[in-house]
């Protein structure tokens, strides 16, 4: 395996920072070496030196995608965090029905992962609106980094530890059973949720505001001035009364960018 010097993997994580604010700690060294070894080996560079100046002089981006597709991590499930859901299913929703009538409620999945975020955000609206007999219009953003994942998500096929926490009529309602295994997500679920690529860095360029933003478990590869900035664009990306989600292992400072604390990673703006 091509070794990283300390200069090389400097430049690279600042370039990685720079360019889709993920923050790379020393420690990362050896998961960079693993995880871009074999583009070195597949491009025919000697050192991470030349893949360097191979990827900030593509001008076409392919190289810079590539890059994040292979750095980052994206492990999840459906119905992870699932107090998450509840709350979404007694509290918020509920609300919005109530007082947002003539309104669709817009739902952004911010690092969507491979899709089982927001077609769980689906479902969960599909049984509330089927439970309690409302009228509920309600569209879903769902936009990553990675295009590798973004496909995967649109192909909306899942097995093993991804569908273990499926509840049983979801299974038979949401889903079409492909093997013993393997199920994939029906067409109406599919068609609620927009999929787009997408760079948390980058300037928002929504001309609506959002009622709900789940962005779980993205901002603990962020430093704390990049999760700032990134906090504030959330704030003014909500309507006034709506909800921010974080993943449980992360949290925001009291009253840091406006947002007030409802109960252990879920904030409002007030």
């Amino acid at each position: 395996m091509i070794a990283i010097t300390e200069k090389e993997f400097l430049q690279l994580s600042q370039l990685i920072e720079q360019q889709f604010g993920i923050h790379l700690k020393k420690e990362k060294k050896s998961l960079v070496m693993g995880r871009l070894h074999h583009i070195l080996q597949e491009k025919g560079f000697k050192n991470f030196s030349q893949y360097y100046e191979y990827v900030v002089n593509d001008k076409t981006g392919a190289a810079k995608t590539e890059l994040v597709n292979r750095i980052t991590t994206n492990h999840t499930f459906f119905l992870r965090e699932k107090d998450h859901f509840d709350f979404l299913y007694n509290h918020v929703l509920p609300h919005f029905a109530e007082n947002k009538r003539h309104e669709p409620i817009k739902i952004w999945s911010a690092g969507c992962s491979s899709g089982e975020e927001p077609y769980t955000l689906a479902m969960v609206i599909r049984d509330f609106v089927n439970n309690n007999k409302v009228n509920l219009n309600s569209k879903i953003l769902a936009t990553d980094i990675s295009e590798k994942v973004l496909s995967k998500a649109i192909a909306g096929v899942y097995q093993g530890e991804s569908v273990a926490n499926l509840p049983a009529m979801w299974k038979l309602s949401y889903f079409t059973k492909m093997d013993k295994d393997t199920f994939k997500v029906n067409d109406d679920i599919k068609a609620s949720i927009t999929f787009n690529k997408f760079n948390l860095m980058d300037e928002f360029p929504f001309r609506s505001k959002f009622h709900v933003i789940f962005c779980r478990n993205v901002m603990i590869y962020f430093n704390s001035d990049t999760r700032a900035r990134l906090l504030k664009k959330f704030y003014d990306a909500l309507v006034d009364g709506g909800y921010l989600f974080i993943g449980k292992s992360e949290s925001i400072l009291k009253n840091e960018a406006g947002f007030k604390y409802v109960i252990p990673s879920i904030y409002r703006k007030i």
